[in-house]
């Protein structure tokens, strides 16, 4: 039984569009310093891979970026993906098995059941393993190991003050959305991508400190990197309606395409779970396949910006693009299915600009406008991002007169790929562990619902000074399991069970008592018809009360009662809203005969 004096509730939230508050800026200034570590880390990152990749393929010690088109085609171009595969097998054995693959589910996974909380090793090891993995030929790119290695990063500085797990989340994505930036010089793209991929919603308190953590990353890059467009491009001025249409159809294709790799990927990623071996020696398996792949065509291999640049300033022949279209996509394939490191940014970006670039060659334009437009439709497609896919492209290049034909390139190849397949190349692994992943948000029904809206009104509440006795009788050939009890005035003091009066029967001695002499001074939380229903589900989940007197707030007499069951009602409506099908504008008589 629930006892005593109606009680305001101690807080209740006023309405509004956001729930923010000052925290934001606490967790802002937190995102700056995470911002320039990720950048930090970002250029730490892309230092050890060109080093690691200098080092093996041409025998000198140098931290800059090359090309690997002029390794030599010999025996050792086969032997050296494979060691690389060995020690990363190695490294996740023995060291942390999180480094494996491509970083992106498993900064999912940390948010979503980890309560973003990510260790230390994993930030050591992960941009290590990723270094030797690229740099001795890996064909990925290094945007998942820093987006893990940034979101590691601001995991641990979260990890030393006291937040709760959404506050930990905000920092983790913002050292990820950092790191993003630093490599490709996209803020806005990597702040999207957090919103599409990673933060599994978008309010103020999250999406104001990831935008401080890219700015900072994107302020720290000239002196990092240098200033300007990794791949600058002018495609020329926007594309009339009919040009718009093959670029709609150019993202079908990329879709298809997006399908393709997702089932093939997970196809050859089945068939080494069958392997008889420990997934230790999977990546030196892969290593095979990728040096293998490397002695057909050496531009296969590698992060591959150089062959990013040649495809978008068209400085390839017909010939090199299929080689380096159908190779990539075998030793891509092999070596992430493998379970080694290394990201997949970069590979979709070859693989569908070589796609475009072909295309392109039969349609009005030069291929590289059309190879950017199937590197966005690429990543839009399989990342289920077409947002990020669109503006990652327009900053990449520079280029805001192709926002259009990239935006519905990228729309038409997500059109498809939602169609096609119900999980993306990134949701598909996590669900393969047993985790299941929404990627629809919406806006929470109980937060557009009133109390008065679902309450009960018609409310059978019992008087204050009802004897024992009679309310016992009451109780027991009444309709509901639980009743008010209002004083005099009609406001409501307690709630009363079945269970009490199966109790005060069993007790017997309650003879002359009334119902009020057996309640305490315990307070009884109540709310208001024009409270949202959020607030009224927190006071019974804090209070584990099933049902919530609804008082007036001016006289505090009782007005209605709202139930968990009423609750249900509000999912009922969001799904009668969704499901009914009726065209309004239609004459009533063939509405009667449909």
């Amino acid at each position: 039984m629930t006892h005593g004096a109606p009680r305001p509730p101690a807080y209740v939230r006023p309405l509004a569009d956001f729930r923010a508050d000052s925290r934001i800026l606490l967790l802002a200034g937190m995102a700056l310093v995470v911002g320039a570590w990720g950048a930090g880390a970002a250029w730490v990152l892309l230092r050890l891979i060109a080093l690691v990749s200098n080092l093996v393929w041409f025998g000198r010690w140098d931290p800059n970026a090359t090309s690997l088109a002029h390794a030599a085609r010999t025996p050792w171009m086969v032997a050296a993906p494979v060691l690389g595969g060995l020690a990363i097998g190695l490294m996740a054995r023995f060291g942390s098995e999180k480094i494996r693959g491509h970083g992106i589910p498993e900064a999912i996974e940390a948010i979503l059941i980890g309560g973003s909380r990510m260790s230390a090793k994993v930030a050591l090891l992960k941009p290590i393993s990723s270094a030797i993995s690229i740099g001795t030929g890996g064909p990925f790119g290094a945007e998942g190991p820093i987006i893990m290695t940034g979101g590691a990063i601001g995991s641990l500085f979260a990890q030393c003050f006291h937040l709760s797990a959404a506050e930990r989340k905000t920092l983790l994505v913002a050292g990820a959305a950092a790191g993003m930036t630093a490599v490709f010089g996209t803020p806005v793209a990597a702040v999207l991508l957090a919103v599409e991929l990673l933060l599994f919603e978008w309010r103020p308190r999250s999406f104001i400190p990831v935008t401080a953590a890219a700015v900072t990353s994107i302020s720290l890059r000239p002196a990092l990197f240098g200033a300007g467009p990794l791949f600058p491009l002018a495609a020329g001025a926007a594309q009339p309606w009919w040009q718009l249409l093959a670029c709609a159809g150019l993202g079908i294709l990329a879709g298809l395409q997006s399908g393709l790799l997702t089932k093939l990927l997970y196809w050859t990623e089945d068939a080494f779970e069958r392997l008889p071996l420990h997934w230790m020696w999977w990546p030196a398996l892969g290593g095979l396949i990728v040096g293998l792949g490397g002695l057909v065509e050496p531009r296969a291999l590698g992060v591959g910006y150089d062959v990013i640049g040649d495809l978008l300033t068209a400085r390839l022949v017909t010939s090199a693009v299929l080689a380096i279209l159908a190779v990539k996509s075998v030793i891509w394939l092999g070596a992430l299915s493998s379970g080694t490191s290394g990201g997949v940014l970069a590979p979709l970006l070859i693989l569908g600009g070589a796609m475009g670039w072909l295309v392109g060659t039969l349609l009005p334009g030069p291929p590289g406008m059309w190879a950017l437009l199937g590197m966005a439709a690429m990543m839009g497609g399989t990342m289920r991002a077409p947002l990020t896919g669109a503006a990652f492209a327009v900053e990449l290049t520079g280029d805001l007169h192709l926002l259009t034909p990239l935006l519905t390139a990228t729309v038409a190849a997500y059109t498809v790929t939602v169609l096609l397949l119900k999980r993306s190349i990134l949701t598909e692994k996590i669900a393969r562990r047993g985790q299941h992943i929404t990627r629809e948000y919406g806006v929470d029904p109980y937060e557009l619902t009133r109390v008065e809206q679902i309450m009960a009104r018609q409310v059978h509440a019992l008087p204050a000074d009802l004897s024992i006795a009679e309310a016992v009788a009451e109780l027991e050939r009444g309709r509901h399991r639980v009743y008010p009890v209002v004083d005099g005035q009609g406001r409501p003091v307690g709630l009363v069970s079945r269970g009490d009066a199966l109790r005060w029967r069993v007790e017997g001695g309650h003879k002359g008592e009334q119902i009020v002499d057996l309640i305490s001074d315990a307070s009884l939380e109540v709310v208001h018809p024009d409270d949202v229903v959020t607030h009224a589900v927190d006071l019974m989940l804090q209070n584990d009360q099933g049902r919530l007197p609804v008082i007036d707030p001016r006289s505090g007499r009782l007005v209605g009662l709202l139930t968990r069951k009423d609750l249900l009602q509000v999912r009922a409506s969001v799904r009668q809203s969704e499901g009914e099908r009726r065209a309004y504008l239609v004459p009533a008589r063939r509405r009667v005969q449909a």
